[in-house]
């Protein structure tokens, strides 16, 4: 089995702990250990690190090293820009088709909050089961808890499960993220899944369908495969890769191929797209409050701080954020957490790129 983690992402909803340099996943928001430090153990758990790829991108290059030291730096691939998830895992699958095009290779966002670890592990292993059986690419979907219209849903239609323990399903559809009506919708009628971003496939069933569904990108990867181990590896990807359709994996195979499968994810999973993600996922006072660094609260309940240095003080605050990392401060309402991400773009239009 081979693994992919993508740490490539800016995680700008994070901000200002999250900065260009060291991004949301190489972050400790939940112990001692940051959020890619933790999908990496959990899949050395159950996998030969020799088969963990990590792809992130240059400007992540030194904490990705510090905080990875037991991974091979040649298994650590680094894209000239991002093209989201698509071109990203087709390349991971081109180095690892040179070692085993029959292998399995299992997908993985690295920042996500996953607890319930062997189950995780069973989960997994039953979804490469159903990949090696069934020739198709095997997506984990996770049983939805609410109705939810931050995620994009998946619509299965006949259950194959057998005698396993874990249920497996035939993939009817991938839908979008609904609104609230549809949201609950979904939930009424049953037979919807969140998306959680995780897949696993034989390499070579992966890149036929990158073949047959996106022609022009599996020709590129071609070429830049073709150079691996060359000197001419890295001027040959930066050109090739620039060039190449940014598209995510679901729109560019998932919704058009036919042999997808979906097996029921049951652990505890968030992908943590917001500090207020955090506030929820995180162990809290009896007034509800909680945080990461010294902090102290008077007059104050259900509220967040992080702090990576000196104390933080709240008074007579209710349901607010509050991050002081580095050079800059944010403070919020825990319902405006989404709106972070327009505070970075609001500081690039003014070319504060020092705060970023």
């Amino acid at each position: 089995m081979y693994c992919l983690i993508m740490a490539g992402g800016s995680g700008t909803r994070f901000w200002p702990s999250s900065r260009t340099a060291k991004p949301k996943q190489y972050l400790n928001l939940f112990g001692n250990e940051s959020l890619l430090q933790s999908t990496v153990r959990r899949f050395e758990n159950f996998m030969d690190r020799q088969h963990i790829y990590i792809v992130s991108s240059q400007s992540q290059k030194k904490v990705l090293e510090e905080q990875t030291p037991g991974i091979p730096r040649r298994n650590l691939i680094y894209e000239p820009v991002g093209k989201n998830t698509l071109p990203c895992i087709g390349l991971a699958a081109m180095f690892a088709e040179k070692e085993d095009p029959e292998g399995v290779m299992v997908v993985s966002p690295s920042d996500h909050l996953i607890r319930n670890e062997e189950l995780f592990r069973d989960t997994v292993l039953a979804g490469a089961k159903t990949a090696r059986e069934q020739n198709g690419i095997v997506t984990i979907g996770i049983t939805p808890s609410y109705p939810a219209t931050g995620y994009g849903y998946i619509q299965v239609e006949k259950e194959m499960s057998g005698g396993e323990k874990i249920r497996q399903f035939k993939v009817k559809q991938f839908v979008e993220k609904p609104d609230l009506d549809t949201a609950k919708s979904y939930l009424g009628q049953g037979g919807f899944f969140w998306n959680s971003g995780l897949f696993i496939f034989k390499v070579s069933v992966f890149l036929d369908a990158v073949k047959k569904f996106a022609p022009s990108l599996y020709h590129d990867l071609k070429k830049i495969q073709a150079e691996l181990g060359k000197s001419s590896y890295e001027q040959t990807l930066d050109t090739i890769y620039r060039a190449v359709e940014s598209i995510s994996v679901d729109y560019g195979i998932m919704e058009h191929a036919q042999n997808i499968f979906l097996v029921e994810g049951n652990f505890e999973w968030n992908d943590l797209g917001s500090w207020e993600s955090v506030y929820l996922f995180s162990e809290k006072d009896k007034k509800g409050n909680t945080g990461v660094g010294e902090a102290t609260f008077l007059d104050s309940e259900n509220s967040y701080v992080f702090s990576d240095d000196g104390l933080v003080a709240l008074i007579g605050l209710d349901d607010v954020i509050v991050v002081r990392d580095g050079n800059a401060t944010l403070v919020c309402r825990r319902d405006k957490a989404e709106d972070v991400k327009k505070i970075v773009e609001q500081l690039k239009a003014e070319r504060k790129d020092r705060f970023l």
